[in-house]
């Protein structure tokens, strides 16, 4: 019985071995479908992505409330008004008769975050990782109108 025991236990030790972390299971989980897409004055097209709760769509629209792709698309139709490596960053406005609010977009234009948790996969960018309402958490509910 004990010599079963044994054996039992040196199979299960074996098999915690056997299976390495491999690179691609050590990547987040995250959604790379395409929700919608616009192209800037330099005419780097840019992917929002629906990604998860970390990036993209899925973060953006419930946390910073902005759940329509026109109001991305408009800061993304503007040049860029700050640039870091593959970190770029869109201002633009929202407006509703005298009501304004400064939107910003920020961009991935690389197949990788900078921290090496998402990857868009070969020849494809990470794209839009957030949008807010600068200067408060959540959008008015106004800009999706």
């Amino acid at each position: 019985m004990k010599m079963i025991s044994m054996v039992a236990a040196a199979a299960v030790g074996a098999c915690l071995v056997v299976a390495p972390v491999t690179e691609a299971s050590a990547e987040r989980n995250w959604n790379k479908k395409v929700k919608c897409e616009q192209a800037d004055p330099e005419g780097r097209v840019i992917p929002t992505r629906y990604g998860n709760g970390d990036l993209g769509w899925n973060h953006f629209s419930g946390k910073h409330n902005i759940k329509k792709c026109r109001v991305v698309d408009a800061a993304l139709a503007g040049r860029v008004d700050k640039k870091s490596g593959g970190r770029l960053e869109y201002y633009g406005v929202a407006r509703k008769q005298t009501k304004l609010v400064n939107i910003v977009v920020i961009v991935q234009y690389a197949r990788r975050t900078a921290d090496g948790e998402y990857d868009a996969g070969r020849g494809k960018k990470i794209g839009v990782i957030t949008a807010y309402c600068k200067g408060m958490t959540k959008c008015p509910n106004w800009v999706n109108e």
